[in-house]
């Protein structure tokens, strides 16, 4: 009886050892995929999955690789424009194409043709190329408005990041309202924060809303490894179509002022002064007409201290900035000024501090 069991036992082990040796060949005669296999069928895209295509499918043909020849022959930099109108203006960023000599431009159908340079803003990192070609140009990206986004809506970037051209990324608007440097020593207001993922190759480039149109034109990320970390920036739109026709008419942006310079808001700051403090006045200035007053070199005690502009309150240079703006060049303004505990109110004429 025992030996019977043994036999049975070893039996179904032999079983086993069979069945395992076995699979490999059963599985590849008879469940082995040797044919293609069939599409399986899908339903309707969602919504949003529509929307995103539909805007890189209209807006990508109408988005340019930006290309500055290093002595004519290497590319040294390279960036991203758009197109702005239908006679051959391209919009990018001033630091895509500063002091580059000879730009080339890439259109999403592979043809490069070469631009030549109409005009800079770098107190806002703005410039218009412009280029002819055989074919037409391709449509101009249609303009949105920065006043009407929200916090939370979507956002598109379509740009050539690491020169991986017509690459679209997404986000959402994490901010408003924000303030960017700029090489041109001012700071642009209402600046657009965004997570859509922007890297270096995206300067230049569209920021679009759900609907196609252009919201803001990516300037700047911040990251501490010079790559994507959720946080970039974009020139509103507002500022773009502002700038942009002046600089395809003249070539430059007038920078409104009224011929001071500010003294150090960290200085200004630690010693709590409200306001922006006059450093110096240029000689014949406007504001050497006006009486204002800077610093006096030898003692060091504080002249005039800006602290409204035309019925607003100035705290900082960037708030006395954007009214002279507001006003424009040849018009007066209206400054209350605060010197030795007495304040005052002056009228000074804004002009074109960045001519000559």
């Amino acid at each position: 009886m025992k030996e019977r069991g043994t036999r049975v036992l070893l039996g179904v082990v032999a079983l086993l050892l069979a069945a395992m040796v076995a699979q490999p060949f059963v599985e590849r005669f008879f469940l082995a995929q040797t044919v293609p296999r069939p599409v399986a069928a899908r339903g309707d895209l969602s919504d949003f999955e529509r929307a995103s295509v539909e805007v890189f499918e209209t807006i990508s043909p109408s988005v340019v690789q930006v290309g500055v020849l290093a002595d004519g022959q290497a590319v040294s930099q390279s960036g991203t424009g758009f197109v702005w109108d239908e006679a051959g203006h391209i919009v990018t960023n001033n630091h895509v194409v500063a002091g580059g000599n000879s730009i080339l431009v890439r259109f999403s159908t592979g043809e490069v043709v070469p631009a030549t340079l109409r005009g800079t803003a770098p107190g806002y990192d703005l410039a218009v190329l412009h280029v002819t070609r055989s074919a037409a140009h391709p449509p101009p990206v249609p303009l949105g408005s920065a006043a009407e986004l929200r916090v939370g809506q979507v956002a598109f970037a379509i740009g050539n990041p690491f020169g991986l051209d017509q690459s679209l990324t997404f986000g959402i608007i994490s901010a408003l309202q924000r303030r960017l440097p700029t090489s041109g020593g001012r700071e642009i207001a209402d600046v657009i924060q965004t997570d859509a993922a922007i890297n270096p190759g995206n300067s230049g480039g569209p920021l679009l809303d759900s609907a196609g149109r252009l919201i803001g034109v990516n300037t700047a990320i911040f990251s501490p490894s010079g790559t994507n970390a959720g946080i970039g920036f974009a020139i509103p739109v507002d500022v773009a179509n502002r700038v942009v026709p002046t600089l395809i008419r003249t070539g430059r942006f007038p920078t409104p002022g009224i011929g001071i310079v500010a003294a150090d808001e960290a200085l200004t700051a630690r010693l709590g002064l409200p306001g922006v403090v006059v450093g110096a006045v240029v000689p014949g200035s406007p504001a050497d007409a006006a009486g204002l007053v800077g610093i006096d070199g030898r003692t060091g005690t504080i002249g005039d201290i800006i602290v409204e502009a035309d019925g607003r309150p100035v705290r900082r240079l960037t708030d006395l900035a954007e009214q002279l703006e507001a006003a424009g060049v040849g018009a007066e303004v209206s400054l209350k000024v605060e010197r030795g505990g007495d304040r005052r109110e002056l009228q000074v004429e804004v002009v074109d501090i960045g001519r000559g």
